[in-house]
C-alpha cells in the first residue's frame, strides 16, 4: 500500500478556557467513510481508495480542542481492495489496513497539531524528547 494523497478539509483549533492543574490529553481516530477513487489522471494497476477521516485531540477538563477533517488516498492491489470494501460494508477493516492509515494520519496530523499547539500557546500532545542533566557524584571522578 502506497500514500498517493493527503488533503485536510478543515481545521479547528480552539483554547476554550484557563489550563487546569490536572490536565487529561485524549486523541482519537474516526474513520468516516471509504470509496473507490476512479481517476483517469492515476494510471496504475493498483486500485486507488479514498478514506475520509477525523481526528480530533481533546485537553481536559474543558480546556482546548484541535480536530481534523481530511481525505488519505492510497493505491493497493485490487485483492486487498476487495477485502477493504468487503469489511467496510460492516464498518470494519482489515486490522493491517487499519494500523497503516491510522499511523498515516497520525504522522501527518500531529506535526501539524504541534504548530497549533504552539501558536495557542497549549501543552503538547504527545511527550517531545528532552535532555536531563543528572547531578550524581557517584558517578563524578576526583
Amino acid at each position: 500500500m502506497k500514500l498517493v494523497g493527503f488533503n485536510l478539509t478543515k481545521i479547528n483549533a480552539e483554547k476554550i478556557g484557563e489550563m487546569p492543574e490536572n490536565l487529561k490529553v485524549d486523541t482519537g481516530i474516526n474513520v468516516i467513510n471509504i470509496t473507490e477513487v476512479k481517476s483517469s489522471f492515476f494510471k496504475s494497476k493498483e486500485d486507488l481508495i479514498s478514506v475520509n477521516f477525523e481526528y480530533k485531540i481533546s485537553y481536559s477538563p474543558s480546556y482546548a480542542e484541535i480536530k481534523f477533517t481530511g481525505m488519505i488516498v492510497v493505491s493497493t492491489s485490487s485483492k486487498e481492495a476487495r477485502e477493504i470494501f468487503s469489511e467496510w460494508k460492516d464498518k470494519k477493516m482489515p486490522e493491517d489496513f487499519r494500523v497503516k492509515i491510522f499511523n498515516f494520519i497520525l504522522k501527518k496530523s500531529s506535526l501539524r497539531a504541534l504548530q497549533l499547539e504552539e501558536e495557542l500557546n497549549i501543552p503538547t500532545h504527545f511527550k517531545l524528547p528532552s535532555i536531563r542533566f543528572e547531578n550524581n557524584k557517584e558517578n563524578k571522578e576526583e
